[in-house]
This record gives C-alpha cells, sequence and structure tokens, in this order.
C-alpha cells in the first residue's frame, strides 16, 4: 500500500528537466512580475536544482539570470524561449532571434527555430540585450 502511495505521489510531481506548462494571463514574471500573456515571447530557465522560472521576454531571462548564483554554463542549467511562429519551445541558445519585434518588455528579439534572413545567433542578440542594459 504504501509503494501504491508513493507511485501516486510521484506522478503528481512536475518534472524535473524540460519546460514546464506556463499558465496565459494568470502566472507572472520571475524578474518584472509582468503577467505572461504573449506566447511568442514567453522564456523559462530551470535552475541547476530543478526549478523552472519563466519570464514574458528573453530580455528579463537574461538580466535575471546575471544576478543568480549561478549562469547559463552551469551544468544543469536549461533554457528555453517560445518559437515565435509556432509556440513550441525551443533551447534559447540553439535559437535564431529576429530583431525589431513588438516584446512585453521591450527588448524587442523574436526566437526561430529555424535560420532565416536577418536572424542572428544567441550570442549576437545577447550582447545587443546586455548593452542596452534595463
Amino acid at each position: 500500500m504504501a509503494a501504491l502511495g508513493f507511485s501516486l505521489a510521484a506522478c503528481g510531481r512536475e518534472p524535473t528537466s524540460g519546460p514546464v506548462e506556463i499558465k496565459w494571463d494568470r502566472e507572472t514574471d520571475a524578474r518584472c512580475s509582468m503577467v505572461i500573456s504573449d506566447k511568442r515571447f514567453a522564456a523559462q530557465i530551470r535552475d541547476p536544482n530543478g526549478k523552472p522560472w519563466k519570464f514574458d521576454d528573453i530580455g528579463c531571462a537574461m538580466f535575471w539570470l546575471m544576478q543568480q548564483p549561478f549562469s547559463e554554463e552551469t551544468p544543469k542549467t536549461e533554457y528555453w524561449v517560445a518559437d515565435y511562429k509556432s509556440g513550441n519551445w525551443i533551447e534559447a541558445r540553439q535559437a535564431y532571434y529576429l530583431e525589431g519585434r513588438k516584446s512585453p518588455m521591450g527588448y524587442q528579439f523574436a526566437a526561430v527555430a529555424e535560420p532565416e534572413v536577418g536572424a542572428i545567433p544567441y550570442t549576437e542578440m545577447k550582447k545587443r540585450i546586455l548593452s542596452r542594459g534595463k
């Protein structure tokens, strides 16, 4: 009976890896506390302990990450962005970014899974966001 209880409890837990579901228009950004509502610009970071953090804009995720005791290079840190076109989650560091898209917090980058004309890699997008500050 105890094993059955343990099994049922395990089913109710969130996964320890991968992106999690966002409750659109109800959950808030971990950095700026704005409601996360535009599925095209959302981002998530899972810290090395497995806890997911949700953001309404890739810029908020970047600046939040800079204030943590870990970085995007720390083992077990996971980082996703929503694909601007499909809404699917893609690994943020592998995505390409289109500049000039009106994003929730004004960082103006939208992620896409495949390279296309005008899209820049993660490292360049990161450099541009961090140079602007906010």
